[in-house]
């Protein structure tokens, strides 16, 4: 599959989470995506600016762009997991790995302030509680690196030959699976 035929299948298929996408597909709709946020992020820092506080570039098209191409980028990744023969919703590991740590984050923040309400002397639990709170992230780093590195091997494995439990082999050539 060509980078043109790619662009077109993903968008057609924006919504679509069943059947299979060769390895072709998959990436070079990526990389159409990728392409087009960079540009899209040139435009908003030459037209809007770059906010001096933090240096990032005002606008909206890159947000936007991101925005509209979530779901078909999802379902593309989706199909993709399918035609290595595993389910589609492993392309959610790491993103519940972030909400994970996003609510635990929350959670203990909320404990602390808790908890800081009944002590007499509240200095005595900041040590524990950025030790507790740096041994999180560093558990929660080394899960999402983990998994994102899994994620990336699994998008690149090569198409399961013939027909799986999510549908026909995809009709390419057996050079662009």
């Amino acid at each position: 599959m060509d980078f043109r035929t790619s662009i077109r299948t993903c968008l057609s298929k924006f919504a679509t989470f069943s059947g299979r996408a060769p390895r072709s597909e998959y990436w070079w709709f990526l990389l159409f995506v990728v392409l087009v946020s960079f540009v899209a992020s040139v435009l908003d820092q030459a037209m809007f600016g770059v906010d001096p506080e933090t240096g990032e570039p005002g606008g909206a098209f890159a947000g936007i762009w991101q925005l509209a191409m979530f779901l078909p980028l999802l379902s593309a990744g989706w199909r993709r997991l399918q035609d290595t023969g595993r389910p589609g919703w492993y392309l959610l590991i790491p993103m519940l790995i972030s909400l994970a740590f996003m609510i635990s984050v929350f959670l203990g923040v909320m404990s602390y302030g808790a908890i800081e309400q009944g002590v007499p002397d509240p200095d005595t639990l900041r040590a524990p509680a950025a030790a507790f709170g740096l041994a999180t992230i560093v558990a929660f780093s080394i899960a999402q690196l983990v998994a994102s590195i899994l994620m990336l091997w699994w998008l690149t494995r090569p198409s399961e030959p013939g027909a799986n439990a999510y549908g026909p082999a995809p009709a390419t050539t057996p050079a662009q699976t």
